[in-house]
């Protein structure tokens, strides 16, 4: 790969607009939806687990809905707190052409 342009420290750095990363508030936002979903499903298993017990189901049936039920709030807060890495790279300074700022009123 030849690198015909290189960045100078006396050119102007600016983020190109195709490594830029996924905004904190989309980021923050899925991450309060993985919580929501694996925190609901966490009830429909202590539901299910309440109503299979006393309908008289095996022990393995509502004790495995009761396990997961307790298992579920850790592994709901552990995937709301994991951040996606950043992969190394993924900002690459781009060296602007023309005259800049002066290119917008043409």
């Amino acid at each position: 790969m030849t690198r015909s342009r290189r960045h100078h420290h006396d050119e102007p750095v600016v983020q190109s607009v195709t490594s830029v990363p996924e905004s904190l508030a989309d980021e923050q936002a899925g991450r309060i939806r993985r919580y929501l979903v694996t925190m609901g499903v966490r009830t429909v298993c202590f539901l299910l687990s309440v109503v299979t017990a006393t309908k008289g189901a095996p022990w393995w049936v509502w004790g495995s809905f009761a396990v997961a039920a307790i298992l579920l709030p850790y592994i709901a807060v552990v995937l709301a707190n994991a951040v996606r890495p950043r992969t190394p790279g993924s900002s690459a300074p781009v060296t602007p052409r023309g005259d800049g700022p002066d290119q917008i009123g043409r």
